[in-house]
């Protein structure tokens, strides 16, 4: 609205005379204006005072002494931001600009502070874990067939899992060799492990091979990880699983029982094969000792029979007619004392005589069982068998006067 409106000419519009109105010089209401008056005084103390002192040197020597020592102090916490502490499981790697500097162990050190220089800590001493065919997160846990599916020399698929366990070697080579060292980690490890599998058979990598298919693995790895300086290295190959796939687990499980009862038989075998052996050998070695023992007695029968015969030699040139008797009668001594019947023959008639030498034997045996019965108190039984001795020599006796009566009839 115009100034003179509503009102009388000369107004303003608060109802107060202007100049024009002839009533004198009036303002607005006194409380408004000194509002306003009080926060423009304010702001003007705040910035004209920091002018005085930041802005001007030459108004005092107070204002420059105080700029400096406030340059001087942010300067100097600037260099203390680039002190930094390793802890001794740890190497800190310098980088100015990006660029790799140096590697340092643990301890304090410094280094120029940001922008300049930068730190990056890693902990060298961590075992790290990768794993290879499954994972055992609360987000992934089970199989991850893409990576544990594997085909070998004999073309089936077997299941493996495997946990790798590596530690950072060069923190340097760790950060800058390779963008993603770990990533790179796990793709060697499946590689590898799909090579080896693929050079060897289903039963030998299910059952013999697996300390080796892991030893393999983790030398090859290694040698990769090298080649492609990672900065890490492989402390231990770990074979979770192993086992065909779900749908031929039934089969294999067949072939698993059937090798077990080969096992089985093989091993029956050999214990029966340790039993007998022995046993065989000690039976061949008594046949030994047996022969032997009848080689040596042969022997000396021979040589003690050429003996005797070489004796009988001499006392056969001394006195052959004589000697010649004496050998009949032992002869026929020795063969009629196996027979308890004789038949004697006689040169002049065609008469035989009968021996009864069972009788006599019976007759002799008879005397000698009445001869204790007529014995003394004090003798013994040795006295009865001298004297069926002397029976049965007179008995001999008496058949070898007969039998040379009769030769010299």
């Amino acid at each position: 609205m115009a100034w003179n409106e509503p009102g009388k000419s000369g107004q303003d519009p608060w109802g107060n005379q202007g100049n024009n109105g002839g009533g004198g010089n009036q303002r607005p209401p006194k409380k408004q204006n000194d509002d306003i008056d009080v926060l423009l005084k304010k702001a003007q103390s705040i910035f004209g005072g920091a002018g005085k002192k930041f802005g001007n040197n030459n108004g005092g020597g107070i204002g420059g002494i105080g700029g400096s020592l406030i340059v001087g102090v942010v300067g100097v916490v600037w260099l203390l931001s680039g002190i930094y502490i390793v802890d001794p499981a740890e190497r800190g790697v310098v980088t100015q600009f990006g660029a790799y500097v140096e590697e340092t162990k643990s301890g304090p050190h410094w280094h120029i502070p940001y922008p300049i220089q930068a730190v990056r800590i890693v902990n060298v001493d961590q075992i790290r874990t990768a794993e290879i065919g499954y994972r055992s997160d609360s987000n992934r846990n089970g199989s991850v067939p893409t990576e544990s599916l594997m085909l070998t020399k004999d073309e089936n698929i077997v299941d493996l899992k495997i946990a790798v366990q590596y530690q950072v070697a060069s923190a340097h080579k760790y950060l800058f060799e390779v963008s993603d060292p770990d990533q790179t980690l796990r793709s060697v490890i499946e590689s590898t492990l799909r090579a080896v599998v693929g050079q060897n058979t289903m039963d030998f990598v299910l059952t013999e091979g697996r300390n080796e298919v892991v030893s393999r693995v983790q030398s090859l790895s290694q040698e990769l990880l090298t080649t492609y300086k990672t900065g890490l290295i492989v402390s231990s190959v770990n074979l979770q699983d192993a086992q065909p796939p779900e749908q031929v687990q039934p089969a294999f499980a067949d072939v698993v029982k059937a090798r077990e009862d080969r096992e089985r038989v093989i091993n029956e075998a050999q214990t029966y094969s340790n039993e007998i052996l022995p046993r065989s050998r000690g039976l061949a070695a008594r046949e030994l000792e047996e022969a032997s023992a009848y080689h040596d007695r042969v022997i000396a029968e021979a040589t003690g029979e050429a003996s005797r015969f070489t004796s009988i030699v001499k006392e056969y040139k001394k006195a052959p007619e004589v000697t010649r008797n004496r050998l009949y009668i032992d002869a026929v001594s020795e063969v009629l004392s196996n027979t308890s019947k004789v038949f004697i023959g006689s040169d002049s008639s065609n008469n035989l005589l009968y021996l009864p030498l069972d009788k006599m034997v019976s007759q002799g045996s008879a005397a000698s069982l009445k001869a204790p019965q007529q014995m003394a108190p004090g003798t013994t039984s040795n006295n009865t068998n001298q004297n069926s001795k002397t029976n049965n020599s007179g008995q001999q006796t008496n058949i070898r006067d007969y039998l040379k009566n009769r030769e010299l009839r």
